[in-house]
């Protein structure tokens, strides 16, 4: 009985195995409390500074843009030369941008554009350090620890997403602004301490094209490898289709009455799934087949978020939404699990960088779809009809890439070879 129990709890073996994962995922656990503080200290500054919902709405674009606009050619970058230093250049000036938000919040004096400014830059450099960071695990672990080792991460990033937000608003409302981000940056200290340890992540043996030569290689490894392609275009039917964000006030008016209580359970309870997933990710990071684990999560948000629009009682309502995100990490793990594992090592960066900017898009476009829908139809058309959208997606791409469905991944065969550029 407690050897089952055992193996459905979260997989620590690569935090006991692995100093350097160790040290490494300490750090980024840290860092990621202190930037879901800086979000929301972003937030209430420029809220503070304009009362606009327009200068609220653009952070997102702030910190978006630099991503899709950067991330390809950031991945190229990882690709040819040690992605430790680029997690380390990029790491420090993340630090340093939440140093100059934190002068500016206790100083004032700086427009909203400013501020917006600096968040946009900072953005950049998580363009850089997203990509080099998310080759570390398959280098640190070997095969059979890769999908606990992203559980785990998933689980730092959870907590962070639970906890980071409330204490940001206890803090900005008592100390200010500025006393958020003075913390944010004081958590990067823990990133790079983490970092510092690791051994030289070098790419793989074939050489890597510079600039758009190498971003093209990247894109036609996607082109040409449908376990990943179909993994990416999973992930984008579960967010552009059906997310449900940007629904959640419509939702709560039509049905629940408009209380602001209830409102804010709603994220709550996504939350609290995933890290409830998290912890007993031993369920699914042992089984065989990721690919497979990826479209059941997938599928399975899907239906819970119709049923959650269907659903006439709010606490019917809040479990479905838990049972969402529960889903949602069961997808998130599995379908990078499926990424790292069929990727060559000189194409991790760039293939990394296309799923940092799925998931940064994805989830931006996907509510700007609910926000449109519910406009000319109602809140829960939107939610009914972009579930089984997402549904009918996730079986259209099971039926269509049966790679997906394959136990064990095939080793991944390499680019073609090409002559340096001189």
């Amino acid at each position: 009985m407690g050897l089952t129990l055992r193996r459905t709890l979260v997989d620590t073996a690569p935090l006991r195995s692995s100093p350097a994962f160790r040290r490494l995922w300490i750090g980024r656990a840290l860092s990621g409390f202190g930037s879901q503080m800086t979000l929301v200290a972003v937030m209430v500054q420029i809220w503070q500074m304009t009362g606009s919902t327009a200068w609220t709405g653009a952070v997102g674009l702030a910190q978006a843009i630099p991503l899709v606009a950067l991330g390809l050619f950031a991945g190229s970058l990882v690709d040819r030369v040690d992605r430790r230093k680029v997690y380390l250049l990029a790491t420090s000036g993340e630090a340093a941008f939440s140093l100059l938000l934190a002068l500016q919040g206790f100083v004032g004096h700086l427009p909203a554009a400013g501020v917006l400014g600096l968040v946009a830059l900072q953005s950049c450099c998580v363009a850089c350090a997203g990509p080099a960071s998310r080759t570390f695990v398959s280098h640190l672990l070997p095969k059979p620890q890769l999908a606990a080792g992203l559980a785990l991460e998933r689980i730092a990033f959870q907590g962070a997403m639970l906890v980071g937000p409330a204490l940001g608003g206890v803090i900005a409302g008592g100390l200010g602004v500025g006393a958020c981000y003075l913390v944010d940056a004081v958590t990067f200290l823990a990133a790079l301490h983490g970092a510092f340890g690791l051994p030289r992540m070098g790419a793989g043996d074939e050489a890597v094209r510079p600039g758009l030569q190498g971003v093209r290689d990247g894109l036609a490894f996607l082109a040409r490898t449908p376990v990943v392609r179909g993994a990416l275009l999973t992930d984008l039917a579960a967010t552009v289709l059906s997310m449900p964000i940007s629904l959640f006030p419509v939702i709560n008016s039509e049905r629940f009455g408009g209380n602001p209580r209830t409102l804010g359970l709603f994220l709550t309870a996504i939350a609290v799934g995933g890290v409830a997933a998290s912890v007993f990710s031993g369920t699914f990071t042992r089984l065989p087949r990721p690919g497979l684990t990826m479209l059941c999560g997938s599928a399975a948000w899907g239906a819970a978020l119709t049923l959650f629009g269907m659903s006439p009682s709010a606490w019917a309502g809040l479990a479905f939404l838990v049972v969402a995100g529960a889903a949602d990490t069961v997808a998130v793990v599995s379908r990078t699990t499926v990424v790292q594992t069929h990727t060559p090592r000189e194409l991790l960066g760039r293939v990394s960088a296309a799923e940092q900017i799925v998931g940064q898009a994805g989830p931006d476009i996907g509510n700007m779809r609910g926000g449109l829908v519910a406009q000319a139809t109602s809140g829960p058309a939107a939610l009914v009809s972009g579930g089984l959208l997402c549904l009918t997606a996730v079986l259209l791409l099971a039926s269509t890439t049966p790679a997906l469905r394959n136990p064990t991944p095939p080793t991944p065969a390499p680019p073609p070879a090409h002559h340096p550029v001189t």
